[in-house]
């Protein structure tokens, strides 16, 4: 491991053991949303805030949480698993973002185009419909 991998690793520990690893929501912030799945292991999501905490400003975790992936999404390939790791982060998070601001956040550039593609797959159009 190199020392700057050794330094974020130490960087993360730090943040996540110490206090305030999560903060109550201002709804007058933007939010940010975090996506991730893990092919066919699971989904995760972290809903984050810009805030000032202790003097600075910093991004602040609202809630995380995780899920494991079972059949038939573990059968999904990676946009369509993204895909549903969206809709089912959405779902959780309803209560913070219906009506409010926030970006989604995902490394699945496929994702960007969601809205917009023409499909016939219906999880993809079910998707569609509840983004």
């Amino acid at each position: 491991m190199t020392n700057e991998r050794r330094d974020a690793y130490e960087r993360i520990k730090h943040e996540l053991t110490n206090a305030p690893v999560l903060v109550l929501p201002d709804f007058e912030l933007p939010f940010k949303l975090y996506i991730d799945s893990a092919c066919s292991q699971g989904l995760g999501k972290a809903l984050h805030q810009r805030k000032i905490l202790d003097g600075e400003p910093r991004e602040a975790v609202i809630s995380y949480i995780s899920r494991q992936l079972k059949d038939p999404g573990a059968r999904y390939g990676a946009t369509q698993t993204e895909g549903l790791c969206l809709v089912w982060a959405l779902e959780k998070n309803h209560y913070y973002l219906e009506g409010a601001v926030f970006e989604i956040y995902t490394d699945c550039t496929a994702m960007k185009s969601l809205l917009n593609i023409k499909t016939t797959n219906r999880h993809m159009l079910r998707w569609q419909i509840a983004i």
